[in-house]
């Protein structure tokens, strides 16, 4: 009867679900620790949208302080040797300039890796495909997916628990009063204030053009009027119609072309569509920002052009017969040639902000 008693408890042992496991208990008091958050007013330049953020999750100094040093801590994969910024670091726009990003396994993700400039702004769904809301919940997933950090919150609150630099910083920042209140929904809030401070500085050659303490240079006007058809005597570049405003993209979801399909059952890689469950968003994916275009290669949701010069050649190629094609695609309509097309990279190229991406308050504080 013990021996049946025993051989039981090691089966019901083997097959606990892990995330089952009671995490470990941490009991440090923190009181002792001022609680005095300051609320961040974050620099935006003044012709951007409204900036909106959640209610339960205001930005302060400490929280976006406490966000940075997670974003590049190696403690949140499961080998140490990974962190968010694996994937999205200043250098490249906050991507990883790869077409497809490798986890901890070194098993390649399905898609590149999305730049998170202007992210805070993005109030259309997150990722190529929209299937998150908010930062606060895409700031769970990349822990416990296994192709990316493959570890598990259970393991990484406690590792965060006892590191007394962290206890300061989550008490600073939240007000708790133990390190045992550490947990994953108050790790994600910090992670989701720090990626809304990735901000465009409003440095940018374009942003100085449109404030008047710069002008463009003639090949960058010529792409400038070509990008926003403001020339009679130039050719269309249909560009605005899906990379406007302040923030250079609508937010949309829009199928450009990159892939064959005659009927809707054809794509392989249905984006937006997998996420809606309507066939008439299948094939289409997030309209990226083009700010810091110039260092976010390679380009589209798979990475699958290395430069500019072959983007500029496919959208006036018209792209792939595709079902579902955005109009804008028409090959008709973009008639562009080399000298035009060299003049809209031209004028890409003054969206790169370099102020940003030096930006210390958004760099490795490790």
């Amino acid at each position: 009867m013990i021996r049946a008693t025993i051989i039981l408890f090691f089966f019901l042992l083997l097959s606990c679900d892990p995330e089952e496991t009671p995490m470990e208990r941490i009991d440090i008091d923190l009181t002792h620790i001022p609680y005095k958050p300051d609320t961040l007013q974050l620099d935006v330049p003044d012709y951007f949208p409204i900036f909106e953020q959640p209610e339960d999750n205001i930005l302060t100094t400490e929280g976006a302080r406490l966000g940075q040093h997670l974003f590049y801590d190696n403690i949140l994969s499961r080998d140490s040797l990974m962190s968010c910024s694996t994937c999205h670091f200043p250098e490249g726009s906050f991507t990883d300039n790869k077409a497809f990003s490798e986890g901890v396994d070194g098993i390649e993700g399905p898609r590149s890796a999305m730049s998170l400039v202007n992210i805070g702004f993005f109030y259309r769904g997150l990722f190529w495909d929209g299937r998150i809301n908010t930062l606060e919940e895409q700031a769970l997933l990349p822990i416990e997916d296994p192709i990316e950090l493959h570890t598990t919150w259970i393991e990484v609150i406690p590792k965060i628990q006892r590191i007394p630099a962290y206890q300061e910083m989550y008490r600073e920042a939240f007000g708790i009063t133990n390190a045992n209140q550490i947990t994953k929904e108050l790790t994600a809030k910090a992670l989701a204030q720090f990626q809304r401070t990735i901000v465009s500085s409003g440095e940018s050659k374009y942003d100085k053009v449109q404030a008047g303490r710069a002008i463009f240079t003639p090949q960058e006007q010529m792409g400038f009027d070509i990008f926003f058809d403001t020339e009679i005597d130039l050719p269309d570049g249909q560009c605005a119609h899906c990379h406007d405003g302040p923030l250079l993209t609508t937010n949309e979801y829009l199928n450009n072309g990159l892939d064959e399909a005659a009927y809707w059952d054809d794509f392989i890689d249905t984006g937006h569509g997998g996420i809606t469950g309507n066939q008439f968003d299948k094939g289409k994916f997030r309209v990226p920002t083009l700010r810091n275009i110039e260092f976010s290669a390679p380009y589209m949701h798979d990475g699958r052009f290395e430069t500019l010069e072959e983007v500029m050649e496919h959208y006036v190629s018209g792209g792939e017969m595709s079902i579902g094609k955005s109009p804008f695609m028409d090959p008709d309509s973009i008639v562009l040639n080399q000298t035009h097309m060299e003049a809209v990279i031209a004028f890409m190229k003054t969206l790169s902000d370099p102020v940003m991406m030096e930006n210390p308050n958004l760099s490795n504080p490790h």
